[in-house]
Order: C-alpha cells, then sequence, then structure tokens
C-alpha cells in the first residue's frame, strides 16, 4: 500500500528540547522548504499506478504499507548528499535529530531499516527520478525563479564498481563462483558426487604464473602469456561442463515440495553459466587474434563496457557513456544551473549518438535555449540538424563551429569549460565517479539521484 506523506513528527520528548535543536540548519532548512511541496512527488504516485495497471494488484490501497515516499526522498537526497552508503545513511540519520527531523522521523520512531531503503531505489527505478528531476526543473521555470538561457553539454564516463579486469582474472573468478552457486545447488538436489569442482587453486596458480611471466616484458613472455591464458580458458570450460549438467539435473528433480527453489537456483547458475562462457570464448578470440567487439568485464556488472576517451591518467575505464547537459540563466564565469536527466547508452558511443536524447530532454521540459556550448567532440553537421528544432542563435562547437566575434567566441569558449568543472564537482560531491550499484539500470538510478540531489541543492541556495 502506498503511504505518500507524513505529518511532522512531535512526539513529548520535543517539549523538552531547546529551540536551537528544533531548528535545521540553513542549508537543511532551504532543502526541507523546497522538498515540502507535495507536487514533486506525484510522480511516485504515477509509478505506483503504471504497476496497477501492468499487474492487477492494488499496490495503491491493499497489502502492506511502504515508508512514507516523502521521507524516502529525502533520505536519498540526504544520502547523494552527504556520499553514504545505505547503512552509514540509517546510522547517521538515527543518532541525529536534525536529520530525523528534516526526514520526517519522530524521535521515537525507527528509522527504515538501509534493506527497505535499498529495495525500494530499485522498484521505484530510474524513470521515476528522472520524472522527479523533471518536475523540479519545470517548477523553476514555471515559478520564474530560473530562467533557461544557455546550455552546455557534455559526455563523461561513470566507472562501474569493479577492478581492473584481466581475462585470466575473469576465468578464475568465474570458476570459483560457479564452484560456490553449484555447492549450493547441489546441496539442495542432495546429491553429493554430481557438483561443480573447484578449480580456484589450479586457476591461482596459473594467474601467479603469468605475473612471473610479465616481468620479463620480452616477446617469449607474451607468447607465453597467451598460453597460459588460454589454459584458464580450458579450465573455465569444465567448469561451465558440469554446471551446465548439474543444472539440468536440478530442473529434472524440480517435482513438489522444493521445486520452485531448485528451478530459481538452476536458472541463477544457467545465467552465470552464460557469462562465464562469453569469457570463455574471448579468451579463445584473443589467443586467436581476433577483434572482441562486445568484451565483458565483470561477471557482476555484464553490462559495464570498456571505454577509451583518450585520457593520459586513465587510458582505459570501465563503466558507462552519459551525457550531462547543464542549463543556466546566464554564461557568465562560475553560472550555475540546473542538470537534466542524462542521456546514456551500452558501450562507447560517441556524443552526436547520445544528443538526441538531450535535445528531448530539453523539449520535454520546455526549454528552448538561445546558445549551446559544445565541446570538439560534437560534429557539426548532426548537431545542427538534432538541435533544430531548438532555434538557438549561437551553437558553439569548440575548434569547429565558432561564431565571428572573437569576444563571443571567448565568452561561450569559457563558458564550455565550465561543463568540465561542473562534471568534477559533480563526481567529487555526489558520487557521481563511480556507480555502487550493479548493472544498467543500477548506473541509471544512481547518476540520475545524483542529479536531483545537485538540482536540489541549486535551488536551495537560491531561496537562502
Amino acid at each position: 500500500m502506498l503511504t505518500l506523506l507524513t505529518d511532522q513528527p512531535e512526539c513529548l520528548w520535543d517539549d523538552v528540547l531547546p529551540v536551537e535543536v528544533k531548528e535545521l540548519p540553513g542549508d537543511l532548512a532551504a532543502l526541507d522548504g523546497l522538498l515540502s511541496d507535495h507536487e514533486l512527488l506525484w510522480p511516485l504516485v504515477e509509478r505506483w499506478r503504471r504497476e496497477f495497471e501492468q499487474t492487477g494488484r492494488a499496490v495503491l490501497t491493499e497489502g502492506r504499507p511502504t515508508i512514507a515516499l516523502e521521507t524516502y526522498v529525502r533520505l536519498m537526497v540526504l544520502k547523494q548528499r552527504y556520499r553514504w552508503g545505505y547503512r552509514t545513511l540509517q546510522a547517521e540519520v538515527s543518532d541525529s535529530i536534525h536529520l530525523r527531523r528534516f526526514c520526517r522521523i519522530s524521535l521515537t520512531e525507527r528509522v527504515p531499516d538501509e534493506s527497505t531503503v535499498r529495495k525500494l531505489t530499485r522498484r521505484i527505478g530510474a524513470e521515476t527520478v528522472s520524472e522527479l528531476t523533471r518536475a523540479m526543473i519545470a517548477k523553476a521555470t514555471r515559478e520564474k525563479r530560473f530562467r533557461a538561457r544557455a546550455v552546455r553539454i557534455d559526455s563523461t564516463v561513470i566507472e562501474a564498481d569493479v577492478k581492473y579486469p584481466t581475462d585470466a582474472g575473469l576465468a578464475s573468478a568465474g570458476a570459483r563462483t560457479l564452484a560456490r552457486e553449484g555447492r549450493k545447488l547441489a546441496k539442495l538436489l542432495g546429491e553429493g558426487k554430481r557438483r561443480v569442482r573447484d578449480r580456484s587453486r589450479s586457476l591461482g596458480g596459473k594467474l601467479r604464473a603469468i605475473s612471473r611471466t610479465i616481468r620479463r616484458r620480452s616477446g617469449e613472455a607474451k607468447e607465453e602469456v597467451l598460453k597460459l591464458t588460454a589454459e584458464t580458458g580450458e579450465l573455465l570450460q569444465r567448469s561451465l561442463r558440469e554446471a551446465r549438467r548439474l543444472a539440468a539435473i536440478a530442473r529434472r528433480k524440480a517435482r513438489g515440495r522444493g521445486a520452485r527453489a531448485k528451478l530459481e537456483a538452476a536458472a541463477g547458475l544457467e545465467e552465470l553459466a552464460d557469462r562465464c562462457e562469453k569469457v570463455a570464448r574471448q579468451i579463445k578470440q584473443r589467443v586467436a587474434g581476433e577483434p572482441i567487439t562486445d568484451r565483458i568485464v565483470s561477471l557482476c556488472d555484464p553490462d559495464a563496457r570498456p571505454i577509451r576517451k583518450g585520457k593520459l591518467g586513465k587510458p582505459n575505464e570501465f563503466g558507462y557513456v552519459s551525457q550531462l547537459a547543464e542549463v543556466t540563466e546566464n554564461t557568465k564565469p562560475g553560472a550555475r544551473g540546473l542538470i537534466l536527466p542524462a542521456s546514456t547508452t551500452l558501450g562507447n558511443p560517441s556524443e552526436n549518438t547520445l544528443l538526441p536524447g538531450t535535445v528531448a530532454e530539453l523539449e520535454r521540459v520546455g526549454i528552448s535555449p538561445r546558445e549551446v556550448a559544445l565541446d570538439g567532440g560534437f560534429m557539426s553537421g548532426p548537431t545542427n540538424t538534432a538541435l533544430e528544432d531548438l532555434t538557438p542563435k549561437q551553437v558553439f562547437i569548440a575548434g569547429r563551429q565558432e561564431p565571428a566575434s572573437k569576444r563571443t567566441a571567448r565568452r561561450l569558449r569559457r563558458y564550455r569549460t565550465g561543463a568540465e568543472g561542473r562534471i568534477s564537482h559533480l563526481k567529487r560531491r555526489y558520487g557521481l565517479d563511480r556507480s555502487r550499484l550493479k548493472g544498467d539500470e543500477g548506473q541509471r538510478i544512481w547518476t540520475e539521484w545524483a542529479i536531483l540531489s545537485y538540482n536540489s541543492d541549486t535551488l536551495a541556495i537560491r531561496t537562502r
């Protein structure tokens, strides 16, 4: 059952608290005033309504009530604002009277458990958070507190929460994980002999041999590394065959009581086997010298992709590319605006591939900027075609398309450079450097909450 609002918590302890304790600090008070508008929560109601239409379950009026979504939004804004994890968020809010009052949680109530907030985050999804962001931008422009004049657009890499991958390392992790999941399924089936053998010890020896060989830095060492890598792929293939055989046995034995648990465990093992098979296939391609078009870099986050942006410090990054558009009221140095919902897709897309999604976001919130500033990664022809419906007066593309006036070109060049600083600020302050949620959907959720928290702070600063 949907619970949307909660009253300002009051209890007997409030009568003995000093006035200074009851009053929120300036930044939290401004945020509280901004988030007190209940119209901003309407996308959450629409999310539950869509779930009712899709499933037929009366999720709006029946079942166990959710935590107040007003409280949930405030908790998530705090989480991104201070870069806390779910457990840290629960602990910090529990220990702070100011944060409790900001989140509308009484002193006599328990703070929602971290698992409740985590599961609700996945259930709500990224698109609903994008709708919250659009509602906030529309409210700011409608009430004439924010007048959009210019927009600067740039793409950045949001790293996945994975360590630096190697083919041999992925093979070792795959064999170890297959053995662990196979052991669980064999115990569920009562199979003592048919199981997935743990080959992590053999693979560990191969990894250590690869490390010793790489130190020689010679042509012979490279050939030996490829040979050892191929051997790790063969060991992984053996584990794969055993895992698929065990999953087939589980499907045959899934009868009567406990059948559902066996089928779910078998499906999970087969899904993991599919990912490991991709690893084994790309090892064969690497040894054969064939190009790998869709490389998997993590078994836990199969949507993450290797991305090369030409950076000296980080030539290879692993994650997702998102295009961010900041709408500002002017192009002066230090201009701070509002960020639109990000445009993203799997792989390493170009700037112009993501630009139509950004233009669609501008049209959705009803913003037609007079000036658009872009970096040199945008191509002039496709960019002007994509921006045609917005009819901007100036489209600045660094090094490709600049206005005739040197003064205007210098102003827009400085304005565009500010996009780099804004992205750096989002990564340092709001956790946009690395997504802690797995998968493409998790990355979108993480990014949209970071954007919503930044926009909330921006509008709150304007009202202080």
